[in-house]
């Protein structure tokens, strides 16, 4: 393994942390659409009394 910096280790560091929080943030968003939007359907089918 090279040999590097103790500031290159640091960013490093924060790089993968910044990779996790926004990728843990782009998960709880898409999901939050995908339920968003499941339940605005559910309303919608629930809306509609007849069935024609």
């Amino acid at each position: 393994m090279p040999q590097l910096s103790p500031l290159n280790w640091i960013f490093l560091f924060l790089l993968f942390w910044v990779a996790v929080l926004s990728l843990s943030i782009i998960v709880w968003w898409t999901n939050k659409i995908y339920f968003r939007s499941e339940s605005l359907g559910s309303h919608i089918s629930k809306e509609n009394k007849w069935n024609w």
